[in-house]
């Protein structure tokens, strides 16, 4: 895990200008630092460095190749780089390291942009060709590593960090409309946009191309999920040994580093069957970490951490939470480059700077939600439909228009309500909406953001993606798969580890794995109108100890409604209340008064006041 970035210019490129990029983005490699410039100085490349596998100057970025022909800046892991380097060196290419760097370089130099096919990993490189004088950037499959990117002008920019791009002397900071309507809807920004207008971010499993000379470029996808196969085996004994074969092979690929590696343990499904696989597979002395909130029973997960981490004899570390103090907020709204509305951000800041002081590494359970339903809306859609049959059009378009402009904002199921109007893929779209257009209008109200956005639905932004060839669980699933996960998450997870230099992997985001979830396990071992991760849980049953409770769904969590109470609301209240806050008073104060009344609105309170300190923070204008 490091953090690149670059430049190419019709003009001269200052080395100044690079380092300036890759000081902003020093938590992401306190290891080491490096800058390459381009015999003309039209392209420069910057790297900083976290050290993972091979320690040695030999492995340093940004790195040229034997020919000097290329050069690559790189964030991530190539899993099995070990396998591709054997298939290399038996074409006759020849390693001056041990690192997964040069393997993907000179995977690069033999294959082109097919060496994607290829590789197992997490990524997002830049290799830039001098012969040809072409940039080629991609992102892995999953969007587990960030790459944001700048077109303008005969100037293109890229970086794993916003912040990075910001840091150019001059750059426009700009909020995007759309983007900040898609913010205050689902509470991230989704797809290739970018919360500053005039940039994007490459999508997840897409490669691009610039010609340096003529400015040309192209972008395109290089992987997709698997269609469906409803011709495919559905035993269950044999789909369950298949896909716990995947995941030995996928955790022992990631078990490979030359730094100490722990893992995030919250007791649910998914690390518990990170850890169970990873013990199984040989590892010694595994190191666990999680997070407990004493006095907060209903949100304190650390009991089942404990059973499973005394079952596989790991040495396991709690971190005791009893209320983290709302000065972390400033720090992890200026970290997250776009802001996201998740909450759990702040227990993830805290594991991750936990295990950091013992591990480098951590693996998780990220994913196991999204390709095997774990989200309780895979199986209230599935109710709804049968609801949906039963009920003529004009009535649920009634139920819809009520919900809408008369229910209060943070009444449980209101937002599903609304989706009851058209058909299932309207239902996904209203599922976990935070703002729905009313309010988003009068939230804004006094700004010309929602008039210049014109038309724009970011509730549409979904529809696009649906496929009712999934099914309906499958259907939610792949649109959670290729928004939520990538785009707030990943998001999460990225920027709250490399806060703290820790690089985090995720076995389940295996392309082997996704392949599998989505093209041959059927809805009924999904996720079914009673019951959620069907093949998963069976797994469990198998390698989990008995008395740990499966069938719960909880997380890294906070109690925020409760600290809302205390100093959290105080300080909620200080920014949001703020005579330079830009959401209009009347609706934020509308919010507070139905929180106090028992609605759900903390984690739109959160999301609005996460945004005013990003907002300040960088110093973005509307």
């Amino acid at each position: 895990m490091c953090g690149i970035a670059g430049v190419a210019t019709f003009n001269q490129i200052s080395r100044d200008t690079i380092e300036k990029m890759i000081a902003s983005m020093n938590h992401r490699g306190p290891d080491g630092s490096g800058v390459w410039l381009s015999p003309d100085s039209t392209v420069g490349l910057g790297h900083r460095r976290l050290a993972i596998i091979d320690l040695t100057t030999s492995a340093s970025q940004p790195m040229v190749d034997s020919t000097k022909h290329f050069c690559i800046v790189f964030n991530g892991e190539i899993y099995n780089y070990k396998d591709l380097k054997t298939q290399l060196e038996n074409l006759g290419c020849q390693f001056n390291s041990e690192s997964d760097t040069e393997v993907l370089l000179e995977a690069f130099k033999v294959w082109g942009a097919d060496c994607l096919t290829r590789i197992h990993g997490a990524f997002s490189f830049c290799i830039y060709d001098q012969r040809r004088k072409v940039l080629f950037l991609a992102r892995d499959r999953a969007g587990e590593k960030p790459l944001f990117y700048s077109f303008s002008r005969g100037n293109f920019v890229f970086a794993s960090e916003l912040k990075a791009i910001m840091s150019i002397p001059g750059f426009s900071r700009r909020i995007s409309h759309e983007a900040l309507s898609s913010y205050l809807c689902y509470g991230y920004v989704p797809g290739e946009m970018c919360i500053l207008s005039g940039v994007n971010k490459v999508p997840p499993a897409h490669a691009m191309e610039i010609d340096c000379e003529s400015w040309e470029r192209k972008i395109w996808r290089y992987w997709s999920i698997p269609s469906p196969d409803h011709k495919a085996l559905c035993d269950a004994e044999e789909l369950k040994g298949r896909l716990l074969e995947l995941l030995r092979t996928s955790v022992q690929r990631q078990m490979i580093a030359d730094v100490p590696i722990g893992i995030l343990l919250s007791g649910g499904v998914d690390s518990s069957l990170i850890t169970a696989v990873a013990a199984s597979g040989g590892a010694t002395n595994l190191r666990t970490f999680t997070v407990s909130f004493p006095g907060h029973k209903e949100y304190d997960e650390s009991m089942y951490a404990k059973i499973v981490a005394r079952h596989f004899s790991t040495q396991h570390t709690v971190l005791e939470a009893s209320q983290a103090s709302a000065d972390i907020l400033p720090e992890l709204a200026a970290q997250f480059d776009e802001p996201i509305a998740d909450s759990s951000m702040v227990p993830t800041y805290m594991v991750a700077k936990l295990v950091k002081q013992c591990c480098t590494v951590a693996l998780g359970g990220d994913g196991g939600d999204e390709l095997f339903g774990g989200y309780p809306t895979y199986s209230w859609l599935q109710n709804q439909q049968i609801f949906r049959s039963c009920c003529p059009a004009f009535f649920r378009s009634g139920i819809s228009k009520i919900a809408e402009n008369f229910l209060p904002v943070g009444l449980k199921g209101r937002t599903n309500l609304m989706g009851l109007s058209d058909d299932l893929c309207n239902s996904i779209n209203y599922f976990n909406v935070l703002f729905d257009r009313r309010p988003r209008e009068s939230l804004l109200k006094g700004h010309a953001t929602m008039s210049e956005a014109g038309s724009f639905m970011p509730e549409k932004v979904k529809q696009g993606l649906y496929r009712p060839e999934y099914g309906v669980a499958g259907s939610a699933m792949l649109i959670d798969f290729l928004t939520y996960l990538p785009d707030n998450i990943l998001v999460k997870v990225d920027r709250t580890s490399m806060l703290n230099s820790l690089e985090m992997r995720a076995p389940f985001l295996d392309h082997s794995i996704i392949e599998f979830a989505f093209g041959e396990i059927p809805d009924a071992l999904r996720a079914t109108r009673s019951d959620r991760k069907i093949l998963l849980k069976s797994l469990c049953r198998d390698l989990l100890p008995a008395n740990l409770d499966i069938t719960r769904k909880q997380g890294f969590i906070i109690p925020l409604k409760d600290w809302l109470s205390g100093e959290w609301g105080h300080f909620f209240k200080e920014v949001l209340f703020d005579k330079h806050c830009v959401f209009n008073r009347e609706m934020v104060e509308s919010l507070w008064k139905w929180q106090q009344m028992g609605l759900r609105n903390t984690e739109r309170l959160f999301a609005l006041t996460i945004f005013e300190l990003w907002r300040k923070h960088y110093q973005v204008s509307l």
